[in-house]
């Protein structure tokens, strides 16, 4: 299974805008938190798990989320093809990165805000939780077009 990008809308009139994803659905999501930088073009990554899965909603700003689907969780190759998303709150989507993946993200600009949803118990998560470098793998450029 490949990560997924669940699109949604923006509505906007003279009241002002509703930001929705109306085809996502809750029911597997056991919690969520929300992240938050310091500044932009800062990076946290590479954070995995085997049974986890992840839906990622970008309240506030814009951030390049990337996902690698683990080969070796003990030694991950380095050369993991990666799967890259912009995510923003003015084109509102839900990225699901599903179980056997690490993900990281950069936020692109301030005051980004970052909404998780995690279908594990916070207990059931930390024994099935795994971390890699910020840069092990490397998709935090940005592409000048």
């Amino acid at each position: 299974m490949k990560c997924e990008l669940i699109r949604g809308d923006k509505a906007v009139d003279d009241r002002g805008s509703v930001s929705f994803v109306n085809s996502f659905r809750f029911a597997s999501v056991e919690r969520f938190y929300q992240v938050q930088n310091h500044h932009k073009n800062f990076v946290r990554a590479w954070h995995g798990h085997k049974k986890e899965e992840k839906f990622v909603y970008v309240a506030s700003g814009s951030a390049l989320v990337a996902a690698v689907k683990i080969d070796s969780w003990e030694n991950p190759s380095p050369g993991l093809a990666l799967e890259k998303f912009i995510l923003s709150s003015e084109k509102p989507g839900i990225l699901h990165i599903p179980a056997g993946y690490a993900n990281g993200f950069m936020t692109l600009s301030e005051a980004t805000v970052l909404l998780f949803f995690s279908t594990s118990k916070l207990e059931e998560s930390l024994n099935d939780d795994f971390r890699f470098p910020s840069r092990f793998w490397n998709p935090w450029s940005i592409e000048e077009r």
